[in-house]
């Protein structure tokens, strides 16, 4: 990863950020990129939302509305929703 997170990186590190995931020097570059990119802070409010609205919905915690989700298909649907990312 370069010392700065490009809007790519950011997508592809979001759900550990959510998780708590993230090392220290990562989740460092993932709150620096979203200090000077208002598009990533548009996009993280909407994935916010998106879990909120489905957690509601479905009644259910992320685990159990996520489960059986293979990891390579969450990621290409979050890097198809990110025109010129």
């Amino acid at each position: 990863m370069s010392a700065r997170l490009t809007c790519r990186e950011l997508i592809d590190f979001i759900v550990d950020f959510f998780d708590g995931r993230l090392p220290p020097a990562q989740n460092a570059h993932f709150e620096s990129h979203l200090e000077v990119c208002p598009d990533c802070v548009n996009y993280l409010d909407s994935y916010t939302q998106t879990v909120r609205i489905a957690k509601e919905a479905f009644g259910q915690e992320e685990d159990a509305v996520t489960a059986g989700v293979p990891e390579e298909l969450v990621t290409a649907v979050l890097r198809a929703r990110v025109p010129g990312s």
